[in-house]
């Protein structure tokens, strides 16, 4: 499972850009060779993508799993490039290529079951979710992609005016599907979609990163009280947005703030005293980037 990645921007060769850039590609596509090595292939989970399908190959046919997966990328990415237009930069072309390198070299070094988890699958999908994630997190971080399904999904989309992230899961669940049928056991889609879910979520985390702030919405008649007590006694900022009632019409005040969550029981007694009958939406904040938070410039960087 993968996701195209759009760089316009070339950074320039040896640069300090281009080095952490390129350094992260490699760490990624390592990372997430070991997880197909050391957690995918040895118990026959199909997480979705071009390596799905290559560990059916690999245990039905005893073919290298990185250079099956190599085989599809090449023609596809090729095939997508005539199709879709310049979508693929050269960091893509290295990033399927080196995970298919280091898939086989990881296989060949340290057998086919380095791990010896045995009947421990759902460990496997687990960890193998946990790291195949963190490897293709810093890939994205690097804004390149190691390739896969990605691209047919790419290319039946454009034809079909089916939407990229549907066609993504009905590509991957039906490369989930071919493991069930070519392996006769019904855990295996269960452990494959496990894994699917876990990597997804944690390329997530690779991405926007850990984070414990809240957004919150208030909506009071008494919201000027409620501004002072955010600025001056829990010293936060925020934002004010004018806003009509949906039933009675009424003009109001929607207070906007972002704040830890370890301040949020402060913030509830403060309003309490203020105003008991305000309404309040509080909702988990990925990522925050401005003044106060991370900048974005050091996001970019």
């Amino acid at each position: 499972m993968s996701t195209l990645i759009t760089n316009p921007q070339k950074d320039k060769i040896l640069s300090k850009e281009w080095l952490i850039s390129y350094s992260s590609l490699i760490i990624g596509t390592f990372v997430l060779a070991l997880g197909y090595a050391f957690f995918m292939t040895p118990y026959k989970i199909t997480p979705g993508g071009i390596y799905g399908i290559s560990i059916v190959l690999h245990h039905k046919f005893n073919f290298p799993v990185g250079l099956a997966a190599l085989c599809f990328n090449l023609p596809l990415t090729l095939i997508g490039l005539k199709l879709l237009g310049p979508r693929f930069g050269v960091k893509t072309f290295v990033g399927f290529i080196l995970t298919a390198f280091f898939t086989d070299g990881l296989i060949y070094v340290f057998g086919s079951d380095p791990l010896n988890l045995h009947d421990e699958v759902l460990l496997a999908s687990i960890f193998g979710g946990v790291m195949m994630g963190v490897g293709v997190g810093l890939i994205f971080k690097a804004r390149a992609s190691s390739g896969g399904s990605d691209v047919l999904a790419s290319i039946l989309s454009k034809y079909t005016k089916v939407p990229l992230g549907q066609q993504l899961m009905i590509v991957d669940s039906c490369i989930v599907i071919i493991g069930f049928l070519s392996f006769q056991d019904w855990k295996i889609p269960l452990y494959s979609w496990l894994t699917i879910f876990i990597m997804g979520k944690v390329i997530d985390m690779v991405l926007h990163g850990f984070s414990d702030d809240k957004i919150i919405f208030i909506i009071s008649k008494k919201s000027e009280e409620l501004r002072k007590t955010i600025i001056y006694d829990l010293q936060r900022g925020g934002t004010i947005f004018q806003a009509k009632g949906m039933y009675t019409e009424d003009e109001k005040n929607v207070l906007f703030t972002v704040m830890n969550r370890r301040d949020i029981p402060d913030l509830q007694k403060h309003i309490f005293n203020v105003d008991p009958d305000a309404f309040i939406s509080i909702s988990d904040a990925h990522e925050i980037l401005g003044k106060g938070f991370k900048s974005l410039k050091d996001k970019i960087e």
